[in-house]
Formats: C-alpha cells, sequence, structure tokens
C-alpha cells in the first residue's frame, strides 16, 4: 500500500487578528519588538541565501550556510522569553568565536582603503553588503532588547556585531573575486 502523502498546511489563520506566537504559550502584537526582531534576522538570512546563490567562492558560500543555520538558532532565541525559555540557548558562543577567527583569517586577504565604500563593484558583493545592512538593522534591535533586559544572554548583539564585519569583508572578496582592481570610494568633501 503506497504511503499517504502528509500535505502541510500553509496558513492556520491564527495570526489573522494580528498577534503571534513565540516559542512557548505567550503571544504578542505582531509590531511587538521581539517579532520585529527576529523578523529582521529572518530578512537578513533571505538576503544571505541571495548572496549564497551568487558567490564566485565555494568557501565564501559555505561559510555564508553556516551563518544562515546560526540565525536560525538566533531567531529561536529571539523567539523565547527568558522566563519561559525550558532549554539553553541555541546560538552558542563558539559560533561568534568561529566568526572572530574567520575575520583574522581573511582579513589580510584583501586590503581595504581607508575611505568609505560604495557598494555595487560586484552583484556577489553588492548582496553581501546589503545582508550586511539589515543585520546592522537587526543588531540595532536586539541591542534594545537586550538594553531591556529581555534577552537570555549577550550572544546575540555579539555575534550579529561580528557578523556585519565578516559580511563586509566577504563583499570585499567577492569584488575582488569578480576581477576588481580598485573599489569604487565615497567622496567626502
Amino acid at each position: 500500500m503506497p504511503e499517504a502523502k502528509r500535505v502541510t498546511k500553509l496558513y492556520t489563520g491564527v495570526g489573522d487578528e494580528g498577534y503571534t506566537g513565540l516559542l512557548g504559550r505567550d503571544r504578542v502584537p505582531k509590531y511587538d519588538i521581539r517579532p520585529e526582531a527576529y523578523g529582521t534576522v529572518d530578512e537578513a538570512s533571505s538576503a544571505l541565501g541571495l548572496a549564497r546563490a551568487t558567490v564566485k567562492d565555494a568557501e565564501t558560500a559555505e561559510i555564508i550556510l553556516g551563518v544562515q543555520r546560526d540565525l536560525y538558532a538566533m531567531m529561536a532565541d529571539l523567539a523565547t522569553l527568558p522566563e519561559a525559555a525550558t532549554r539553553p540557548p541555541w546560538l552558542h558562543p563558539q559560533s561568534t568565536e568561529c566568526l572572530e577567527s574567520l575575520i583574522g583569517r581573511l582579513e589580510s586577504a584583501v586590503e581595504l582603503p581607508p575611505a568609505f565604500i560604495v557598494a555595487g563593484d560586484s552583484v556577489a558583493g553588492a548582496h553581501l553588503d546589503l545582508a550586511r545592512t539589515i543585520i546592522r538593522r537587526a543588531e540595532r534591535i536586539v541591542a534594545r532588547l537586550q538594553h531591556d533586559g529581555k534577552l537570555r544572554n549577550e550572544e546575540p548583539l555579539r555575534y550579529l556585531n561580528r557578523l556585519s564585519s565578516l559580511l563586509f569583508l566577504l563583499a570585499r572578496l567577492e569584488d575582488k573575486a569578480a576581477g576588481v582592481e580598485a573599489f569604487t570610494l565615497a567622496r567626502l568633501s
């Protein structure tokens, strides 16, 4: 007898009144800062998916996929109220340490000018720069959660801070992989 296919329903209608569920039983307005935080992290992960689909370097694609997986762990943490937590945080300090190690290893691979770089020298680099700016927005929202005492630990904020630096570096490496010899610089005068 053939196995029955399980059909996943794409909507439940539970959020039709403008509330969303957190991990656990709590519900908050969809515009609450907590869904704003994990929603912005989700947006960044999608932007990173676009970047991963366009990067030239296989190692960069692998790094981005690892980051996307870390961001899912972070979203779970951001969707959990500290007082409702029943398990340790999903995002581990080792993930942030891994980003620091990657930055240390990769920063010598590209010489950065002492000026602002304008995004757009390569498609993949521009996608990474877009993801970086979304990460910066997520960082600002997560900082508010942390300052308001609404996080279990500071790891999400630390991770996002390091990630924006890594993405800037990866964007420049992708620019170079695309043949860019000199970055486009902002002219401040």
